[in-house]
């Protein structure tokens, strides 16, 4: 074991280091401005996620989880209201659902993708069904050339949680241009990370990007008459100016995620490790950005090789282990669970190992070897 080195799961202070200056040099300028909410560089990360995502307008918000509450909330979604989504996600794509009132429908995601599957979507559609909340997991976009054709048909709002996905495309067009609305996360761990929390609501239509932003300041329109009941929900100046400069090295840093998936591939195919672990998969080839790389574990063993990892000081990490539905606040709340075959089967089976854009090759190789040395030695004491 102490040929192996120590591998985390993220490194953020690794991935900051480099850009240190120049973002210091940023938030100074914010400082001495006195600009800390509205100020410029807000209006300017608006425009560039806007820019990027292929949509004319982008909204600032506190989070991502924030973006997904605004969008609900500017589509008066409401008691009475259904809003289908998967399951297999984190607890902020469903919990501004109940927030409001209104009931989760949860269905089962493609085994593939693990993103939600369009035939179940449909399947659950009833005369309640207002909205749809299709989650980008793990930075591959879901099927949204069918999901749009479904929900295009049935009247269906669709709010993109793109959370992990920026950068995201199906041939080139982008995860949070397909909706109504898509919904980005500023969280430090994700593909653009902040210092802190912040969001951004992404949308074409300029009406709704309106009501967004009426929505997210207090409802308040002039300054003390409110119109309708909103929450205060901004992203601050000093983080947009952080995300500005990093935001001119995400298109590179995807690239690093991509070839290093492209490295534990070619890695673990060369461990015959087939009948133990089923590798993620790129449906949209370059369109997956590889917020995780998460594999399927076989025959019961992924707690087992989370915890052999864990010894040699390799990272890795269950996303998610208990599914939303199956959350104890859940079982006393109005909710509605489908079949969520696939949905359990991949809570038992995911673990995530790292990804991000500055692990090294030997650092790939040592979580490979890691892995490899766990069935080494589980065949060696079955023999």
């Amino acid at each position: 074991m102490t040929d192996i080195p120590t591998v985390p799961l993220l490194d953020v202070p690794r991935g900051n280091a480099p850009l240190r200056d120049e973002i210091l040099a940023a938030i100074t300028i914010v400082v001495d401005s006195g600009r800390f909410l509205f100020g410029p560089d807000v209006q300017k990360l608006e425009a560039e996620c806007a820019r990027r995502s292929g949509t004319k307008h982008g909204v600032g918000c506190a989070s991502g989880s924030d973006a997904l509450l605004l969008s609900l909330m500017a589509l008066d979604i409401k008691p009475g209201d259904e809003v289908i989504c998967p399951s297999f996600t984190f607890f902020a794509t469903a919990s501004p659902v109940s927030r409001l009132g209104a009931t989760p429908v949860f269905v089962d995601i493609d085994p593939v993708t693990f993103n939600i599957d369009p035939a179940a979507l449909e399947a659950a559609i009833t005369p309640n069904t207002k909205a749809v909340i299709p989650v980008h997991l793990f930075g591959q976009c879901a099927d949204m050339p069918r999901i749009m054709e479904i929900c295009n048909r049935t009247g269906l709002a669709v709010i993109e949680d793109a959370a992990q996905a920026i950068g995201a495309n199906i041939e080139g067009r982008p995860a949070g241009s397909w909706g109504q609305v898509g919904c980005i996360s500023f969280y430090p761990t994700k593909n653009l990370g902040g210092f802190g929390d912040g969001g951004m609501l992404i949308t074409n239509d300029a009406d709704f990007e309106d009501r967004l932003r009426l929505f997210a300041g207090h409802g308040m329109r002039p300054r003390y008459h409110h119109q309708v009941i909103g929450i205060n929900s901004r992203l601050d100046t000093i983080q947009a100016a952080t995300l500005n400069v990093k935001m001119k090295h995400l298109e590179s840093a995807n690239k690093a995620r991509q070839q290093n998936a492209q490295l534990y591939e070619a890695l673990f195919d060369d461990a015959g490790l087939e009948a133990d672990i089923v590798l993620p998969q790129a449906i949209y080839g370059t369109g997956h950005v590889w917020n995780q790389y998460t594999v399927r574990v076989k025959n019961d063993q992924r707690d087992s090789l989370k915890e052999f990892l864990a010894e040699r000081n390799i990272g890795a990490e269950i996303y998610y282990p208990i599914p939303v539905h199956a959350q104890e606040c859940y079982q006393s709340r109005p909710n509605i669970a489908m079949d969520l075959t696939e949905t359990n089967r991949a809570a038992d089976e995911v673990l995530s190992l790292p990804i991000f854009p500055e692990l090294e090759e030997a650092e790939i190789q040592a979580v490979v070897a890691g892995v490899t040395s766990f069935y080494s030695m589980t065949q060696s004491q079955a023999a």
